[in-house]
């Protein structure tokens, strides 16, 4: 697949309640996680879109997609990353994953030839979504059903394995590294 059918998709509107703050705001080694992954993703893709809540207006600096739906849930962003993007895989990262690499999120796209989705066996996020996904994602959004991992039960997946310290999102202000 070229690169052009490919989009990084960077999540940053969560409700960060266990956090106290914006996750994507907080620091590690002089980068927001915000800026962070924005940067892992565009070392991978030639094209990155992040997707959150306007109302938040993050201090970032770089474009915020507001996801038009008022729920605060993984799969509003990656549906919304889906639609905004064209592109016909889509591989999205939560702002909260501040350890990912581009060499992990190129595995993640390769991974997902010839499936919906393809993602770690930690769960749904990060993964690589596919176009053919976002029917399933909407219908779920639609029912009120706002679990990504239930909705990504009925879509055909690769699970990927890699580094599970790769993998480690922050929760909470005593998860930061130091």
């Amino acid at each position: 697949m070229a690169d052009r059918d490919i989009a990084g998709v960077l999540l940053v509107g969560g409700a960060s309640t266990r956090f106290g703050s914006p996750k994507a705001l907080a620091r590690l080694r002089g980068e927001t996680f915000a800026e962070r992954a924005h940067r892992v993703l565009a070392e991978a893709f030639d094209r990155v879109i992040v997707v959150g809540k306007a109302a938040d207006e993050l201090p970032l600096p770089f474009e915020v997609l507001d996801d038009g739906n008022e729920h605060r849930a993984a799969i509003v962003g990656v549906a919304a990353g889906l639609r905004f993007a064209g592109a016909e895989l889509c591989v999205v990262v939560p702002t909260d994953m501040p350890f990912l690499t581009a060499e992990f999120l190129h595995k993640l796209a390769a991974a997902a030839e010839g499936v919906d989705v393809a993602a770690p066996e930690t769960g749904p996020l990060p993964g690589a979504y596919r176009r053919s996904a976002l029917s399933v994602l909407e219908g779920k959004i639609a029912a009120r059903e706002f679990a990504l991992h239930r909705a990504v039960e009925e879509l055909d997946v690769r699970i990927v394995h890699g580094n599970l310290e790769l993998l480690r999102n922050v929760n909470t202000l005593e998860d930061l590294p130091v």
